[in-house]
């Protein structure tokens, strides 16, 4: 995978954003990852690209010296499946150095995570739904998969109860698509959110096999019928969840024991400004360091939802930013929390905002990235 250099590697935080590109199932304008510094003066300043079938998400080690992109591709080594791509991260400048490529187990992966232990690459695959478990080794480079798990369940209603009036938000609901697989803060349970099947699935990982096995816990209630639960984060402590839910523009509020995995829906609200009417798609969601903000992205409103959040988790809609773009697939806070930034797919662009971390206000900084279909940024 060639790399070409297109300015200094210095700088505070090093930002990595994916992007969909023509060889992707969903095609793409984009080149690959675009290695950048973030200047809080100039903003992102592009470093590199480095080249790749379709990358649709990054996620690093926990000590930052490997890194792992998920390829967003239906097709690997003959098989109906996409790739992962393991690389070294330079120390000094952050480049992105090859060492291999696996399938993923499944068609379209949409997310990975590295396991707290370090040990395995968890990876979502949204085409087949499949849960895939990959070994990473002692060099940083990854094995085939040690296990590949297919949720089960009974598909959603294509029309989302919760949706606004008039919205034909209707995207996944025609069979299992695995969008997001991720830890709990604990590192004790592994959970998954399946768009088709309108479930959160919670899974214990076997850290000796390499296998993943459905948690003996309560049945994880649903925030409303065929909402597609996309992406979800935890406040601090890992007692409360939150999950967004893509067709209904919803945030769903769950309560997690995080020794049983039992949980309790507390509260569903909406991404969307009161008497809001026709289609939207709620993205991704990102919480403060405080845990005080809640901050999700809106498509097709193309905005940024700011939820205050109250000190029993509860959240409030307390108001929305526009992205300056168009169709924010990801929003995502800054490893300070000082500044927001938004990928917006259908405009070729990331856009900087700064953050009152008293209100938890974003104000645009006047700074645009270039990068064709951005689908997420991650910081290392």
């Amino acid at each position: 995978m060639p790399v070409s250099t297109l300015a200094s590697a210095s700088g505070t935080d090093r930002a990595y954003i994916c992007s969909y590109t023509a060889a992707g199932q969903s095609g793409g304008n984009g080149a690959g990852i675009t290695q950048a510094r973030f200047d809080p003066q100039q903003g992102l300043v592009p470093v590199a690209v480095t080249a790749g079938p379709s990358p649709s998400w990054i996620c690093f080690s926990a000590n930052g010296r490997h890194a792992y992109a998920v390829n967003e591709i239906s097709g690997y080594a003959g098989k109906p499946q996409g790739s992962v791509t393991s690389y070294a991260v330079d120390p000094t400048t952050g480049a992105l150095a090859l060492l291999n490529t696996v399938g993923a187990g499944g068609a379209e992966p949409a997310h990975c995570e590295v396991h707290p232990a370090g040990r395995h690459l968890l990876v979502a695959n949204y085409g087949d739904g499949r849960l895939a478990v990959l070994p990473i080794q002692e060099d940083g480079s990854l094995g085939d998969p040690t296990d590949v798990v297919a949720p089960t369940g009974t598909v959603g209603p294509s029309t989302a109860a919760g949706a606004p009036p008039g919205s034909f938000a209707w995207s996944g609901h025609d069979g299992s698509h695995a969008h997001m697989i991720a830890s709990d803060p604990g590192g004790r349970y592994v959970l998954s959110t399946d768009l088709g099947l309108d479930a959160v699935f919670v899974w214990t990982l076997d850290p000796d096999r390499g296998t993943l096995r459905p948690a003996p816990a309560p049945s994880f209630p649903a925030a409303s019928a065929g909402g597609g639960p996309r992406h979800f984060v935890f406040n601090p402590d890992g007692r409360i969840l939150y999950v967004v839910h893509e067709e209904a523009s919803q945030i769903g509020v769950y309560r997690f024991d995080p020794a049983s995995a039992a949980v309790a829906l507390l509260q569903v609200v909406s991404t969307l400004p009161e008497g809001f009417a026709g289609s939207s798609f709620a993205s991704s969601i990102t919480i403060s360091r405080d845990g005080r903000y809640i901050y999700s992205g809106n498509r097709l409103h193309n905005s940024i939802a700011i939820l205050s959040v109250d000190a029993g988790g509860a959240l409030q809609l307390v108001a929305t930013e526009w992205t300056r773009g168009d169709y924010p697939n990801q929003v995502t806070l800054s490893p300070s929390g000082a500044f927001l930034f938004a990928c917006n797919r259908r405009s070729d662009q990331v856009t900087t905002f700064r953050v009152d971390l008293s209100s938890g206000m974003l104000s645009f900084t006047g700074q645009y990235l270039p990068v064709g279909s951005p689908n997420m940024i991650g910081f290392t």
